[in-house]
């Protein structure tokens, strides 16, 4: 099977169909009627503005020309919209604001799509190495054509906490599948891999190579030689190598996959994080040809993609819905992978560390976080960094200081990702600087049980991505799924950042869970506040663009422990369907 079916199946077909009722005789009031009559007035169900501070409900709203002309009363809103307009009956549903991502990497998700899915349940069938090499075995007896173009059997998501043996499949297992083509497996937080020989041959990683600055080559033990696990930068050096052999097609084809991904689950605006040239220009090409349904922002790696920047600068508005937002910085890697940095050691340190291990900083020297961090304020690009442990956190908070001390207090927004264990003084100084955390709380269920065990421990474990104590602060937030890593599901968002229960069922931190509306908030408003677009997203309010989500249930309404229940059912851009169940 070719790339291309391969993405028709995973993406599936989207029925485009409509719903009208015949229009009731408007009733005379004194608001102005529109000019023209292509309105909509969407009724009949929970529509959710997002406005207030708690719920605020109205009866109808009316969308004219891809804004949102009127919210209300239903007899005022069908005179608002004026004769020959269209009735859509939610039939009961809920209709909010469209959902907005905090941080994620739509091509990297469409990169998933196309690719062996690895993942554990409920997402996928990786349970063991053998359901890893079954699955591999499996997408390669039908992508006969795409390994023979681009020589490299692919697949995305294993996760070494929830497979039976609880370790990363090596080289030698991964021979299995092949000896003759790399293999070239990525961990489910996207910041480790694994490969075959013939992939460590491709790399260049043979016996007594030295690990790359920002990563770690494993080896076997008591040896030098690579045993086919690679962390950080160590597995991005050939993967990056492997992205830059795929045509204009493969890069359009992948992009579109994601943004399919997104649409699914009731996205208007998605992210390109961490972003390259390539991909940014893969973008662009798509929105010059207006092929992109949703909003677009891309945030291009600041280290490697500087002279990009200086040459193309960021936006302030979507161009056919794309726009360079602002600039990202990592500086660090992943806890449920080991390779965050923090401050305190690990419970468990990976197999050959020391038991006071803590991870390691991306960037070692701090006045090179400084740099990047200055040239964002220099020319004023907002800048997305991330940061797992706290010790990212204070070398980041720290970087900031100068940087406002240098170029002033101004409303820049700068965002922590993830912010996973940031501490409650670190929140403090965000809160002074004007930074803002955009928090992971997917981790309760994904890996809440493996940071209390084995990375954080309980005391830790319970504190991660502290959503309720950055509320008592004063601070608002975003909530992200930093898709691929997990699917880009906004359900699954919402549902963990109200119940942070891990796959055992223990509450991952009790004290720090908060209400379904706080988390909606960081799904729409507070992530319009975030990208700078508060005037014209995130809410149901007349001005501002249509963007808008159907779910089948209320998720204010229903037992929180049930809203990972809830089913998108259409995704409306600019008033234009282009999602429907």
């Amino acid at each position: 099977m070719k790339l291309k079916m391969l993405f028709l199946l995973l993406t599936g077909i989207v029925l485009t169909t409509s719903c009208k009722e015949t229009p009731k005789a408007p009733k005379t009031d004194t608001s102005t009627p529109l000019e023209t009559s292509n309105a909509k007035v969407y009724y009949n169900g929970d529509i959710i503005t997002m406005e207030g501070d708690t719920p605020e409900y109205v009866e109808a709203i009316v969308v004219k020309d891809g804004k949102i002309a009127f919210t209300g009363k239903s007899d005022e809103a069908m005179t608002v919209a004026g004769p020959g307009h269209k009735m859509i009956n939610l039939n009961g549903h809920t209709l909010l604001p469209g959902f907005m991502d905090g941080h994620g990497h739509a091509w990297n998700a469409g990169f998933q799509a196309v690719s062996a899915n690895l993942l554990p349940a409920p997402d996928g069938e990786g349970k063991s190495i053998d359901d890893i090499i079954r699955l591999l075995n499996d997408w390669k007896a039908n992508n006969t054509d795409a390994i023979s173009k681009y020589g490299a059997i692919v697949g995305f998501g294993y996760d070494d906490s929830q497979l039976k043996e609880k370790r990363h499949p090596t080289a030698d297992d991964l021979d299995k599948v092949s000896t003759e083509v790399p293999v070239f497996i990525i961990h489910q937080s996207g910041h480790l891999a694994s490969t075959n020989h013939k992939g460590l041959e491709a790399a260049g990683y043979t016996e007594g190579v030295q690990d790359p600055a920002g990563g770690s080559i494993r080896r076997e033990e008591g040896t030098d030689i690579p045993n086919g696990v690679l962390e950080e930068m160590a597995s991005f050096i050939p993967l990056i190598k492997f992205m830059s052999t795929l045509d204009t097609k493969a890069n359009e084809l992948i992009a579109k996959a994601g943004i399919d991904a997104y649409l699914k689950f009731g996205y208007t605006t998605v992210q390109e994080g961490r972003a390259t040239s390539d991909n940014c220009e893969t973008w662009k090409t798509l929105a010059s040809r207006n092929e992109l349904p949703v909003d677009v922002a891309a945030y291009p790696d600041i280290q490697s993609q500087m002279d990009y920047m200086l040459a193309n600068g960021a936006s302030d508005n979507y161009t056919n819905h794309y726009r360079i937002a602002g600039v990202k910085l990592s500086l660090d890697g992943s806890p449920q992978g080991k390779t965050a940095w923090l401050t305190q050691p690990y419970v468990v340190p990976p197999t050959g560390k020391s038991k006071d291990y803590k991870g390691y900083p991306a960037i070692k020297e701090d006045t090179e976080v400084t740099r990047f961090i200055d040239s964002a304020y220099a020319h004023n690009w907002q800048i997305l960094t991330h940061c797992n442990g706290d010790a990212a956190g204070d070398q980041l908070i720290k970087a900031v200081t100068k940087a406002t001390e240098t170029y002033g207090k101004e409303d820049r927004r700068p965002v922590m990702i993830h912010s996973q264990t940031v501490r409650f003084d670190q929140l403090d100084k965000m809160k002074d600087l004007g930074m803002y955390p955009s928090f992971f709380s997917m981790h309760t269920y994904y890996w809440g049980d493996w940071h209390r065990d084995e990375t954080l421990g309980k005391e830790r474990a319970y504190k991660i991505s502290p959503t309720a104590t950055a509320l008592k602060k004063g601070m608002i937030f975003t909530e992200h799924h930093d898709a691929p890593v997990a699917l880009p599901s906004s359900i699954m968002i919402l549902h963990t950042t109200v119940n942070r229960v891990s796959r055992s069922g223990d509450i991952i931190g009790p004290h720090e869970r908060v209400s379904p509306y706080i988390g909606l908030c960081s799904l729409t408003k507070w992530a319009a506040h975030q990208y700078f677009e508060e005037n014209t997203k995130g809410t149901l309010k007349a001005g501002k663009l249509a963007d808008l989500v159907i779910l089948d249930q209320n998720p204010l309404k229903i037992d929180p422990m049930s809203i990972k229940d809830i089913t998108v059912l259409e995704t409306i851009k600019e008033g234009n369907t282009v999602y429907k169940k």
